[in-house]
């Protein structure tokens, strides 16, 4: 099989989707990868280093996708990519289709073969593919609700872990999947008061004991979603439904009760946002402010520590990648039910349930 690598487009995406070892193993197995020059340039990989792993170099991205068999990104393809798609070609990538519709007609007619990293699941049903990048952008999180926070950027001028004889800042973190947790315990160790809700009762159950006074735990319902944020200096939305938009949790009326300088990270942007008054940014301009509250909702969080992700993503796509180009989709996902789970477009249809629900007007199902 011929692999393509293209290089990311994306605003401030300086990820690449395999590094020279991936390349060495693809070749190993007979495959031929295409790699678009300066491809992994800026988190360290020169061409030369995927020359010598065996991969050859293409000088354009039209040159990568007119010859690939299988396309393999980081992010899903942006509207300058849509025409450089070859019909029945294979896509793996971040696709997150629930938010972006018009790519979703675009690889409906081109009878496109699309695998999202998000959707798919090991033998557990955990998401191996998005986890490093959840704990990535779980991390960063608060890190940026703590930077946003000081006053020359607009915010209330609240340090999130106080100082002695004045109370720490409140963190609210909105879900208790992996980017919550990790959002909570990065917020827990620079001193902050936080709080995290969840409707799995169980899951805070683990975390009360996990972390104990540490941190406090809620039920998520809308009232204690309203109580909780109206008291927050950081809220971290971090809700996810595997292929769904996210749940618009919070409301435009929960925005207009909060503090003026507050801030409002909404991780769950990439499926659309949980909050109605989120809209995707980017990392040249992260942020804006509604009804008083800075809002940092950009969609590709990790790429700010392009070097560290890069690294956590081709540890886990690798082996899914081989499976792929070793024995092809119909085989691949026939023997790794995990991987069948990724598949969210094929033979022109919408084929993922959770995608379909959606995006019911597109969907042929």
């Amino acid at each position: 099989m011929i692999i393509g690598i293209p290089k990311e487009i994306k605003s401030q995406e300086h990820r690449v989707a395999l590094l020279p070892l991936g390349v060495t193993e693809l070749c190993s197995a007979g495959h031929r990868v295409l790699v678009q020059s300066t491809a992994g340039e800026a988190v360290g990989y020169s061409d030369e280093e995927y020359i010598n792993t065996g991969a050859n170099i293409m000088a354009s991205a039209n040159e990568v996708y007119a010859a690939a068999d299988m396309i393999i990104k980081v992010k899903e393809p942006q509207q300058q990519e849509y025409e450089l798609l070859r019909d029945e070609q294979i896509l793996f990538c971040y696709l997150h289709l629930a938010a972006v519709p018009e790519l979703v007609k675009v690889l409906l007619e081109k009878n496109i073969t699309a695998i999202a990293y998000e959707t798919v699941t090991d033998q557990h049903g955990f998401l191996p593919l998005l986890i490093p990048m959840s704990e990535i952008a779980g991390r960063l999180a608060t890190q940026v609700g703590a930077n946003a926070l000081q006053m020359h950027l607009g915010g209330k001028g609240t340090l999130l872990g106080g100082v002695p004889g004045v109370l720490p800042a409140n963190v609210v973190v909105l879900g208790a999947g992996i980017v919550g947790v990790e959002a909570a315990r990065i917020a827990i160790g620079m001193g902050a008061d936080v709080t995290i809700l969840d409707i799995d009762t169980n899951r805070l159950r683990e975390l009360d004991i996990r972390f104990g006074a540490k941190i406090k735990t809620v039920f998520s319902n809308m009232a204690n979603i309203y109580q909780a944020a109206i008291c927050a200096d950081v809220l971290i939305g971090s809700v996810l439904i595997p292929g769904e938009n996210a749940p618009k949790l919070i409301t435009r009326e929960i925005v207009q009760a909060m503090s003026d300088g507050s801030v409002l990270v909404d991780v769950a942007i990439d499926q659309g946002g949980c909050a109605e008054t989120s809209k995707p940014t980017t990392h040249d301009n992260p942020t804006y402010i509604v009804d008083g509250v800075i809002h940092y909702c950009v969609a590709n969080i990790p790429s700010a520590c392009a070097v560290t992700a890069t690294k956590a993503l081709t540890n886990v796509t690798l082996r899914s990648i081989l499976s792929l180009a070793n024995e092809g989709v119909e085989q691949a996902c026939a023997k790794h039910k995990g991987l069948a789970n990724g598949l969210n477009i094929q033979n022109g249809e919408i084929v993922h349930p959770a995608v379909q629900k959606a995006l019911q007007d597109l969907s042929r199902a």
